[in-house]
């Protein structure tokens, strides 16, 4: 969902939060445009007075006469609401004045002051203990909440609301890559209701945003147990066949196990129109969709398909050696994606390959692309590439070692019957998966109206927290 999407979205939400719960008696003009009207006894301050700002400078570079430090980097904030002691955090040093500016202390605020889009900024999480030798990393810049003027897991919940977020993405500059200067961070302006009432809201919220994080959590547990029947049902599939009364033999490859007697073991040399082949070594510069798409381990996701928004292209007379044709299987070759593979329709439009991947073009007269393309999502296969890893501790696969791979291959007509069937199966499940995964989107867009609700103003969480 685009960014717009979502804040439309918690509009909506949004309205539906407040006409479920209680608003304050009474509001007054906030003084700031965009804010609007809030509680009548709210201030409305700069983040400047109300924290001690302090933009890190700690990179990851280790030097023998500094400190030994963990280092709290920007993806352990971006991913994470708390910064707790039980996290693996990066080893790194730190002089004795970075540690004294920048170690964690309880009721800390750290927020990401880069991105690679302003809508993706000044992400918040909260530091809710002393963690000591554990310090704040560059590209991050560390909040110290003032005694006396706001709470700093008030001021984290804060940052979740699109009203104060938005000031950010307006103030961050840059162009292929965009960051907060000081000045703007501390000129943000932020709504403060008294201190007990502070404390009153982030209470509300850290129940209720648990008893929705223990939802979500449960469905994403059930997420994971259908990407599990999925792939059961695939492997079971592509070794065992449909027939569960067929006689088995001992395939004699460890990996594979026992398949039908009547399928044979093959190397996969032995099923190609044209040896393996690698692709283009060329860089992806064009955009133009006149030309003949330029594919990348990048643009390869997880469900098999290709990314849009990564689209490059070769120009023809530099594709052509390069082009695919219906059918053909690409292997990733090296790096953490390696084993990932991507089945070409001509669907796709005029395609070329790079040369991180690898070509494989079966004969489709003894070989269906859709059973081999069902055959490299099966467990039995990812076995194969783990062996393979342990083999040359590289995680690398050349296009011999792809040749060399052995399946199980049953009749032409057998593996139509079985892609069929996986089909079916493969789309009902993915269904069930879709449904599960919009749920969840659902119940984090009504998460985050109901912190930015609470945090701005809109409804009055004081009765909330006493019937509690």
């Amino acid at each position: 969902m685009t960014q717009v999407r979502q804040r439309e979205a918690q509009q909506i939400l949004e309205s539906m939060v407040v006409a479920r719960y209680q608003m304050y008696p009474a509001y007054r003009d906030s003084g700031v445009e965009w804010l609007g009207e809030i509680p009548s006894h709210w201030e409305v301050r700069r983040l400047k007075t109300i924290v001690s700002l302090r933009p890190s400078n700690i990179d990851k570079k280790t030097n023998e006469d500094d400190v030994p430090v963990r280092l709290c980097n920007y993806t352990d904030v971006y991913y994470n609401d708390f910064i707790t002691g039980d996290m693996e955090l990066m080893e790194a040093t730190a002089t004795p004045d970075q540690i004294q500016k920048f170690e964690l202390k309880a009721g800390d605020v750290i927020i990401t002051k880069d991105s690679e889009s302003a809508d993706d900024i000044a992400v918040a999480a909260f530091v809710p203990h002393d963690l000591e030798k554990v310090v704040c990393g560059y590209h991050l810049a560390l909040l110290r909440p003032l005694t006396g003027a706001v709470e700093g897991r008030y001021l984290f919940r804060a940052f979740s609301a699109y009203p104060i977020t938005s000031q950010f993405e307006i103030a961050a500059n840059g162009i292929t890559r965009y960051g907060l200067s000081q000045s703007a961070i501390g000129d943000a302006w932020f709504l403060l209701p008294p201190l007990s009432e502070q404390r009153a809201i982030t209470a509300f919220l850290d129940r209720q945003t648990a008893k929705i994080d223990a939802l979500i959590a449960k469905k994403r547990e059930l997420i994971a147990a259908l990407h599990e029947q999925r792939s059961a049902i695939i492997s079971h599939a592509v070794t065992k066949g449909l027939n569960p009364d067929a006689p088995l033999k001992d395939s004699g490859i460890e990996w594979l196990g026992e398949i039908p007697a009547g399928w044979e073991v093959v190397r996969l040399k032995f099923l190609a129109q044209v040896p393996f082949q690698y692709g283009a070594n060329e860089a992806a510069t064009d955009d133009d969709p006149d030309m003949p798409r330029y594919i990348r381990i990048t643009d390869i996701r997880d469900n098999g398909t290709l990314n849009e928004e990564t689209f490059r292209s070769l120009p023809e007379a530099v594709a052509r050696p390069y082009l695919l044709q219906d059918g053909d299987l690409l292997f990733a070759r090296s790096g953490a994606t390696v084993g990932k593979t991507f089945r070409y329709y001509t669907s796709w439009g005029k395609a070329c390959y790079a040369g991180y991947l690898i070509r494989f073009r079966p004969k489709t007269d003894i070989l269906l692309p859709e059973f081999m393309d069902y055959f490299t999502r099966s467990l039995n296969y990812w076995e194969w590439i783990s062996s393979t890893f342990i083999q040359s501790t590289i995680q690398n696969i050349s296009a011999e070692r792809y040749a060399n791979l052995v399946i199980a291959l049953p009749s032409i007509v057998e593996q139509y019957a079985i892609a069929t069937y996986l089909n079916e199966e493969t789309a009902r499940i993915d269904t069930l998966a879709a449904k599960v995964e919009a749920t969840i989107e659902r119940l984090q867009e009504y998460r985050a109206a109901l912190i930015s609700a609470a945090v701005t103003g809109k409804i009055d969480v004081w009765g909330e927290v006493s019937i509690s």
